[in-house]
């Protein structure tokens, strides 16, 4: 697993062994940033269930500002930092040790915001619909902003939830990749 583009291109990133975590594969991360490409410059960025913290690292390497890396793991967390190191980007980046649904409602009542938001959470789990939910009982995402849910072919992504619309997928084998951006009512 490596950083595709960027400032970073090319540096090897720690995954640990076993089953903990699931990186997205490099040809799937590609993907989401080319489509994602010009959203990225001077950018928040959210990385829920951060695994060893592909994303996020890739949305830096790519022009992000900053970004916030959630993960609930100890072991896995402490990966995340050596990535963020190896990759460059201490001072770009804030490395959490939560729950996502509790970090999604901690962000909503501090009103923080994110231009991106990244979540992979894990597979056939019941995760979808959780975190789908979580996102639309209020606001994180900033004006514009897309949330990128990876999840699976069994475990499909509602059209709508709250005021978060569908608005691309794209299908890679087993793994599907869903965009939403909120509707704006006028």
């Amino acid at each position: 697993m490596r950083v595709v583009a960027g400032s970073a291109r090319g540096r090897k990133l720690k995954a640990p062994r076993g089953m903990e975590t699931r990186p997205t594969a490099d040809r799937v991360k590609e993907s989401i940033f080319n489509v994602l490409s010009s959203r990225l410059i001077a950018t928040r960025v959210l990385d829920l269930f951060a695994g060893t913290g592909s994303l996020g690292i890739e949305a830096l390497s790519r022009g992000a500002d900053h970004a916030v890396f959630v993960e609930d793991n100890p072991r896995v967390i402490q990966i995340i930092r050596e990535n963020v190191e190896a990759a460059g980007f201490v001072e770009k980046a804030t490395v959490l040790r939560r729950e996502a649904i509790g970090a999604i409602a901690e962000f909503q009542r501090s009103g923080e915001k994110f231009d991106l938001a990244f979540a992979d959470p894990p597979y056939q789990k019941g995760w979808v619909s959780r975190v789908m939910q979580a996102m639309a009982a209020g606001p994180i995402l900033a004006p514009g902003g897309v949330l990128v849910l990876e999840h699976t072919r069994r475990e499909p992504a509602p059209q709508l939830v709250g005021a978060l619309v569908l608005s691309r997928q794209l299908t890679y084998g087993d793994t599907v990749v869903s965009l939403y951006q909120e509707e704006v009512f006028s």
